[in-house]
């Protein structure tokens, strides 16, 4: 693979910007004296020094200046605070990555001026273990040259998909904070098991490895999930009996639901 000629900032050092300079750096198409890293937390500089081997700064402005792609790798409610602070440095050319739930491209270019070449981006957890899905949007300034090479950049922690802004907030839903209730869902499964009387971190490894099984099988094989679902569940057996509990209790419904709020509360961010 060769190697990408770009600097690579961040701005924000958390668990996602980590993931995506771990997986920049894995795949080999950044070298670590390309990137550079500021936090507000001298710990969190030390410790992503420690972990990547790549430059970090206490200072926004020092990655604006010094680098092609930023990622606006902080909280959503802090971006305005930190748009203020680097809004007045040479943006030209430079290209802006938000991670944020609820910040639209307008807001963005509001913030860093309507020349400003800007790309929304809602990834996933997973992407900690290459595994991620990001759905990107860019703005009228980036060209189809420039989408490529970002689409590279992101493929390197997960897959990726270009979408139109409008769908950003079912995004939040579906994949951005849906580890969430695929977490509770492993969770509540080992404690069954456990009550069954499996070893607690054997119980873990049993109902993580079913779901990723059961996930990879959607995505290989091509089936619809229902179709999937019915080869499991035999008549009058163990399957169907649970799947009919799930089914009383209101289980697609409240994940529906669940999700139709998520939404929601990203819509009104």
């Amino acid at each position: 693979m060769v190697e990408i000629d770009k600097k690579i900032g961040f701005i924000g050092c958390g668990n996602m910007a980590g993931a995506m300079i771990g997986g920049l750096l894995k795949s080999g198409l950044v070298k670590c004296e390309d990137i550079i890293a500021s936090a507000s937390s001298v710990k969190t500089l030390e410790n992503v020094k420690k972990l990547f081997d790549i430059k970090v700064v206490k200072d926004n402005g020092s990655v604006v200046n010094s680098c092609d792609i930023i990622f606006l790798a902080v909280k959503p409610n802090i971006y305005e605070a930190v748009i203020r602070e680097i809004k007045d440095y040479n943006l030209e050319n430079k290209i802006f990555i938000s991670i944020a739930a609820g910040k639209t491209l307008d807001f963005l270019e509001k913030g860093l001026g309507k020349d400003a070449k800007v790309l929304r981006t809602m990834p996933n957890t997973p992407a900690l273990a290459g595994e991620g899905i990001t759905a990107i949007c860019p703005n009228r300034n980036i060209d189809i040259e420039e989408l490529e090479l970002l689409k590279q950049l992101i493929g390197t922690f997960g897959s990726v998909e270009v979408i139109d802004e409008k769908l950003f907030d079912a995004v939040v839903a579906v994949s951005g904070s849906s580890p969430a209730y695929v977490f509770m869902f492993i969770e509540a499964m080992a404690d069954s098991a456990v009550l069954q009387g499996m070893p607690r971190q054997q119980a873990y490894k049993f109902a993580a490895q079913a779901v990723l099984g059961s996930a990879k099988m959607v995505l290989e094989t091509g089936q619809h999930p229902g179709e999937l679902k019915d080869m499991v569940c035999s008549p009058g057996g163990t399957t169907i009996e649970a799947v009919a509990m799930l089914e009383e209790r209101g289980f697609r419904s409240a994940v529906i639901e669940a999700m139709r709020v998520c939404g929601e509360k990203s819509k009104n961010m």
